[in-house]
């Protein structure tokens, strides 16, 4: 679905196409054509493709999507593939999309698949700027890949409260075993690493572009930046979601011997009045102490003196 097709002329937005026929046309002189599409068919595209003249491998990207993070040439057309993040908190759930980007001498094309990740904005946003978009297609490139980038801060701080929890679980006094949660996160914040993975690489590449203004330059530069600390912090989680699954592997480990310590200890306390029990229950005629007639109370206070002494011992050595 083509969501919005208009002309920008000098920064300043002179008109709205909602078809896409002879929309290269007005991109002439210091005015350029802007079109985004929504997850658009092969008939749709087809459209698009045919009136900028787009490369067929590139079309083909941009309707299958599933694409890595890259930057491509196809002649003078630029093709850039992003990946959109949203995090579904409820679910601890990350969900990926993909906007794949046409960049022209007098066009943008962007093509977005899944989740938006706050992208819909982008468009406003740099339309309030008209100086910088007036710089053309290379501005509004620059809009999307800083939304795309603005919208991985959030979801970086809801992973990072998510993972604050599960270490405070971990490490509490309650005996719960957050395991599953532990796994589950991992993959998430795995599927994300993979979503910024080659961020870097591409924006990189697109800072050695000549047809990029040395203006939109020094935008693209800041949002690498970010890029790289978003890629830190991912890797950080993996590592520190790595230490916690051992931690708590170690304390269930522990807790385990713990318990089996207490049981062995209460099974040796009781094993002293079982074992007196079982002599005297024995059906033998001579057996000493049986017409003794303290000989109940004296086996009564053996036994707890016993259990009282192995308890006392247990209870130091921290068995019990």
């Amino acid at each position: 679905m083509i969501v919005d097709c208009a002309v920008y002329e000098r920064g300043v937005r002179v008109a709205t196409k909602p078809e896409v026929t002879g929309a290269s046309r007005a991109g002439v002189g210091d005015a350029f054509v802007w079109v985004g599409l929504v997850e658009p068919t092969v008939e749709e595209f087809e459209r698009v493709s045919t009136e900028f003249d787009l490369h067929e491998l590139a079309v083909e990207d941009a309707v299958k999507a599933h694409q890595r993070p890259k930057l491509d040439h196809y002649g003078e057309t630029l093709f850039l593939v992003l990946k959109t993040v949203e995090y579904v908190d409820s679910e601890e759930l990350v969900e990926i999309g993909e906007v794949m980007i046409f960049v022209g001498e007098r066009f943008l094309i962007s093509v977005r698949h899944g989740p938006a990740g706050g992208l819909g904005t982008a468009r406003e946003r740099i339309e309030r700027r008209p100086e910088l978009l007036a710089h053309g297609p290379s501005a509004a490139l620059y809009a999307l890949v800083d939304r795309v980038v603005d919208t991985y801060g959030p979801v970086v701080r809801a992973l990072e409260d998510d993972i604050e929890e599960i270490e405070t679980a971990v490490f509490s006094d309650t005996r719960q075993n957050p395991v599953e949660r532990i796994y589950k996160l991992r993959r998430e914040v795995l599927q994300f690493h993979r979503a910024v993975a080659g961020l870097n690489q591409v924006l990189e590449m697109l800072l050695e572009e000549p047809p990029i203004p040395e203006l939109i330059h020094d935008y693209l530069r800041d949002v690498a930046d970010h890029a790289t600390r978003v890629g830190e912090q991912v890797d950080g989680f993996r590592e520190l979601l790595a230490s916690i699954l051992q931690a708590n592997l170690t304390r269930v480990s522990v807790r385990q011997n713990e318990d089996m310590r207490r049981i062995s200890a209460w099974v040796a306390i009781i094993a002293v009045p079982t074992m007196i029990a079982g002599i005297y229950g024995m059906n033998f005629d001579h057996m000493p102490e049986l017409e003794w007639r303290f000989g109940y109370p004296a086996v009564l206070i053996v036994i707890a003196s016993a259990c009282g002494y192995l308890y006392v011992r247990f209870r130091r050595s921290g068995w019990l």
